[in-house]
């Protein structure tokens, strides 16, 4: 062990003589655990909620969501879905149908986006647990029938247990439109509500889902047409969303896929479907990691005061340094790895605290949320990352404010002593 150090370990564990230094020492290392520990829970929060977010979003995004560069629609082919769905990890690709319509249900009238899809799409998007009423159905006999977002059809008034069905309007790009006759540039669609669902806050104020034929009719399109195609993978085989395992199955996947499809079309992951709002849940994080760690930096320089008084009382010790011989940077490197020692001590016992209370409340979910939410408790994930980079940063606002008295006291003592 080198000479500072050791002698800077005597010094933290001495007994002072004056008592206060003592009291300002603990005051100072409690205050960096409390800060430390704070930082690393409520990350860990962050975490859970951002998590939570993320979910809500996910059941409805792909993995990899293909587009047309230009225009509303694509073609689409079965030799086309097969090539897609025979590569490694792919679980599932639909083509869906997504545009805005006019909605009418007894009277009631409202904007909203139809997603048109088929049967199968059920099998590839579990939604059995967002069901508030009804049964996921898109059609019975020669019924079209919709799976209605909870907010359109609060906002419409509609129900699976009614037997009034909801027409759709859009207009036809055949035709020009009729003054005298504007219904008759119309395409019109009648369905009967089979399911009322809650996914989240994108989809359940906007969307009706119905069967893409019903859909491909009221746009006036062929079968072979699509708004897009949704790629999903495998989790089993490539990871969950967000592993190393998953971000590389992305990666070739959708490299492959570039190279079949060519020019004219987008493929997009989950984040750039929705850019805006993981640039948001990105920059909120680093935004509550910078205001807890100017608290952090507030509560460190109680350091700067006891290190302080620590310098003026071993004033005869720094004589004695001195006259053995001891070089001036010798003798500072004592009382930086003292203060900054006390820092540590602090940011040991947080990073503990943290850790055991954000690992209690994932597992255990003690704190409840007040209100009707998703999530009964407080969701946490605690992060390695989140560990490593709290400790790195606090280690060194540690050091900086345990190097700063010592520069300012030093320099005095020895201009002085000159």
């Amino acid at each position: 062990m080198k000479l500072p150090l050791f002698i800077a370990i005597r010094y933290l564990f001495a007994r002072k003589s004056h008592n206060v230094i003592n009291v300002i020492s603990a005051i100072s290392a409690a205050g960096m655990a409390i800060g430390t520990a704070a930082l690393i829970l409520i990350l860990s929060i962050y975490n859970g909620l951002d998590s939570v977010v993320r979910s809500g979003m996910g059941r409805m995004e792909p993995d990899l969501l293909i587009e047309p560069s230009v225009g509303k629609t694509m073609p689409f082919s079965d030799s086309l879905l097969a090539r897609l769905s025979a590569f490694d990890g792919v679980a599932s690709v639909e083509p869906v149908l997504d545009e805005t319509v006019f909605a009418d249900y007894e009277g009631v009238q409202s904007v909203a986006r139809i997603k048109g899809v088929y049967e199968r799409y059920f099998k590839s998007v579990y939604m059995e647990d967002c069901i508030v009423e009804g049964t996921l159905a898109l059609r019975k006999g020669s019924l079209d029938l919709a799976v209605l977002g909870r907010g359109i059809a609060s906002s419409l008034g509609a129900s699976p247990r009614f037997l009034s069905g909801i027409d759709l309007f859009f207009p036809r790009t055949d035709r020009e439109i009729s003054l005298t006759d504007p219904l008759s540039s119309l395409n019109t669609a009648r369905l009967f509500p089979s399911a009322v669902v809650s996914v989240n806050n994108v989809f359940d104020p906007q969307y009706i889902m119905m069967s893409f034929d019903a859909a491909s009719r009221l746009l006036g399109m062929s079968g072979d047409e699509c708004s897009a195609l949704e790629l999903r993978l495998d989790t089993a085989s490539t990871g969950p969303y967000g592993s190393r395992g998953y971000k590389k199955a992305i990666s070739q996947i959708g490299v492959q896929v570039s190279g079949i499809l060519g020019d004219g079309f987008d493929v997009k992951t989950r984040e750039q479907q929705n850019e805006t709002l993981y640039r948001m849940l990105r920059a909120e994080k680093v935004m509550i990691f910078v205001i807890l760690s100017f608290v952090i930096i507030v509560i460190a320089f109680n350091i700067f005061g006891s290190l302080s008084m620590l310098i003026m009382e071993k004033s005869d010790d720094i004589g004695t340094f001195t006259a053995l011989g001891a070089r001036e940077k010798t003798v500072k490197r004592i009382f930086v790895f003292e203060g900054w020692l006390i820092s540590l001590l602090g940011l040991a016992a947080g990073l503990v605290i943290g850790c055991a209370l954000a690992l209690l409340q994932q597992h255990f979910g003690l704190i409840k949320m007040p209100g009707n939410y998703i999530v009964t408790a407080y969701p946490a994930i605690l992060e390695v990352s989140d560990i490593v980079v709290s400790a790195v940063c606090i280690g060194l606002v540690g050091y900086v404010v345990a190097l700063l008295p010592v520069r300012s006291f030093f320099k005095r003592l020895f201009e002085k002593n000159d």
